[in-house]
């Protein structure tokens, strides 16, 4: 089952821009990994300066390694400075039902 990590993230007044820019620079040290199944940035709509990131993985053991791995404790630390506040979730993914677009034959 593919294990999901949530992290929101809010940032500070007026950084919204250098954040944005920094996570995009530093994306390969997530998606590089080769327990990654690919990471979104999304931007909350009803809280100013909050932004949500999301991450698949393979399992949660080879994520908890990529955890504590020099490119990935590099790559918060860059992050960090922009950070005001936030929180960390993880999941297991139970079950996907594709929507209708996803299932389409285009």
């Amino acid at each position: 089952m593919t294990f999901r990590v949530t992290l929101r993230m809010e940032i500070k007044p007026g950084s919204e821009e250098a954040f944005v820019e920094e996570w995009h620079r530093g994306t390969e040290a997530v998606t590089g990994h080769p327990a990654n199944l690919g990471q979104w940035l999304a931007k909350d709509t009803g809280q100013q300066g909050t932004y949500w990131i999301v991450s698949d993985w393979l399992d949660e053991p080879r994520f908890r390694a990529f955890e504590e791995s020099p490119a990935h404790l590099e790559h918060r630390a860059k992050l960090h400075p922009y950070r005001s506040g936030g929180s960390f979730h993880t999941m297991e993914i139970v079950s996907h039902i594709p929507g209708q677009v996803a299932r389409a034959d285009v």
